[in-house]
Order: structure tokens, then sequence, then C-alpha cells
């Protein structure tokens, strides 16, 4: 089969990123590209050099990976000439990826919980936030970012799985408020090593799209059905789509007199 005719589309779209490249680096992404669509397999550097053909050798290939790119902006440009619709409406959505991964020496390598295989395994965790259309209904990445641990992210999760223990018997206390308690602002919160790494991927994200669309809701999985990736939200001057605990305390307003 032919590879002359997706070559020539993939550069076509790929022209709107010219400005932002140099020559060399834009000449390997086109290689690259057209490798990654057409390899069957896991992708490895080996793998892409051997489906690149000529321009694409295990050497440029390296090159290129370690080449300093700025992903978010081509990302940006490339949705705001091929994707973007004025008429449309778009929701920011974001979420975590698992990717499998044995070894001891690859960067970012911890155990992290995979919904996939309903517990957590080795590998890398990338945190991805996207443009969803509300009217093709499809989610357009901007930008990723791999997750990698704190020391205090790690003690945090820790201790969370430690609360989670079964703990030892002992006397019920009354019902009602405990005696001595004051009220609390429940908009002033601590957020989470997570969620301050979140934050500032979706302001970066606001700061990079302002000047183009404006986005009203923040999507997030039911992991972030809590107070205060609520009040993360609200934060970024954005209102939480999430989906609520089995154990949230949730009322109907009171409509009385």
């Amino acid at each position: 089969m032919s590879t002359e005719k997706p070559t020539m589309d993939i550069v076509a779209l790929f022209q709107c990123l010219r400005p932002s490249l140099p020559s060399t680096t834009w000449r390997q992404l086109s290689r690259i590209a057209l490798a990654l669509l057409v390899m069957t397999g896991r992708v490895t550097m080996l793998g892409i050099s051997r489906w690149a053909g000529k321009g694409g050798s295990y050497r440029t290939v390296q090159r290129f990976f370690s080449t300093v790119i700025p992903w978010a902006i081509l990302f940006w440009v490339f949705f705001r000439h091929h994707v973007y619709c004025p008429d449309d409406v778009y929701l920011a959505a974001g979420d975590d990826v698992i990717v499998t991964k044995a070894g001891k020496h690859t960067h970012g390598l911890d155990r992290f919980f995979s919904s996939l295989y309903g517990k957590p395994v080795p590998g890398l965790a990338f945190f991805t936030l996207s443009l969803v259309s509300v009217q093709k209904r499809r989610s357009f990445p901007l930008r990723v970012e791999q997750v990698v641990r704190s020391d205090a992210e790690k003690a945090a999760s820790q201790a969370k799985a430690a609360a989670k223990k079964p703990k030892a018997p002992h006397t019920k206390r009354r019902p009602g408020r405990p005696k001595g308690s004051t009220n609390t602002h429940k908009a002033t919160c601590t957020l989470t090593p997570e969620l301050v790494r979140i934050k500032a991927m979706v302001e970066a994200l606001l700061r990079l799209i302002t000047t183009v669309l404006s986005v009203t809701y923040l999507v997030l999985d039911g992991h972030f059905g809590n107070h205060n990736a609520l009040q993360m939200a609200r934060q970024c001057n954005l209102h939480l789509i999430s989906k609520l605990r089995c154990d949230a305390a949730l009322y109907f307003p009171y409509t009385g007199p």
C-alpha cells in the first residue's frame, strides 16, 4: 500500500505549525507522525525509526524526543486552525491516563490506580486537559503533563489509605453537633498537592485560550467529586461538573416559610 497520500495529508495539516517550530523539528515531526499512524505493536523509538523510512533514522528520532517542544502551543494552534468552531460550546475536561511500565529507572515510575485493572499498577501516569465540543461530542486534548508525585503527595495518599483501614471498636459518640465546635468558612480549604498541580494546568490552559474562546465548566471524574475540587474549580472561575460520591449528603433546598 502506498504511503504517499497520507504523507501529503499530514504535511498539509502540519503547515500551521511551521511558525512555531524550527524547520528541522517540523520535518522530523511529519516523519514521526506518519510512522505512528501506520506502525503496529508497542510504540518505541526503535519501532518508530523502522516505520519512518528515509529521513527517520534512530538517531533522528532520539534527537526529536530530546528536543524541548512547546506542545501546549502546538496543540492550541492545531485546534484553532483545523477544529475550532465559533458557534460551538466547549467544556474543559481533565482525566488521568495510566500506562503500565516495568523496570525501575523510567522517570516518574510509580504505582497508580488503573480503572481498567481495578487496582494500583506500576507504570506512568499522565494528566490530560481537553476541550470537549458539545455539538460534535468529541474531545480535543490541549495539555498533557506527566504526573510525578512529590513526597508530600505520596504522604497524603498513604495517610488517606491508612484512614480507610478498619479501626478498633470504640464507644459511639452522641448524635448531633459536638459541644464546643465552631463554624468554619466553607470556601477556605487547603488544596492537596494533586489539586495544586491540576489548578496550575487549568490556569495555564485558560491563559492560552482566553483571547479566542471562554470556558465556563470543568468536567472531572468521580475522584474529584468533593468540596476541595469544587473550590479549586471556583478559584479558576469555573464551575465543576463531576459525580458525587455514593455517601454524599445531598439535600433538596428548603422551600418552606
